[in-house]
């Protein structure tokens, strides 16, 4: 296994769909990286049984957890508590990239 890897090499995108690519999964975590040309959005859902954070690596993003939606950037990291709705829409000019991980990973 590669404990090691370089998240630019993970980035891409879709014109239907943001895109997303796993670096590193076991039954206790998925980081993964998700990547929103602009006007994508991941909708507004829950995550029964799983705590997920996004951490910010380029660009930025309008995220909703809950009742409250704010922007976040670069360097800046937004947590989503199992059950809270949550999504994130990409209303700025260039990619937003997101570093992604979810606990316990899907299906674990």
């Amino acid at each position: 296994m590669n404990y090691f890897k370089d998240y630019r090499d993970h980035v891409g995108s879709k014109p239907e769909k943001f895109f997303k690519s796993t670096l590193f999964e076991s039954g206790q975590i998925l980081l993964g990286i998700n990547c929103l040309e602009p006007g994508q959005e991941q909708a507004v859902n829950p995550h029964g049984g799983q705590d997920k954070f996004y951490f910010v690596l380029e660009g930025s993003g309008a995220f909703t957890v809950g009742d409250t939606e704010q922007s976040a950037g670069e360097g800046m990291t937004v947590w989503a508590p199992e059950g809270v709705d949550h999504g994130v829409r990409n209303v700025g000019d260039k990619r937003l990239v997101l570093l992604v991980g979810l606990a316990p990973a899907p299906g674990h």
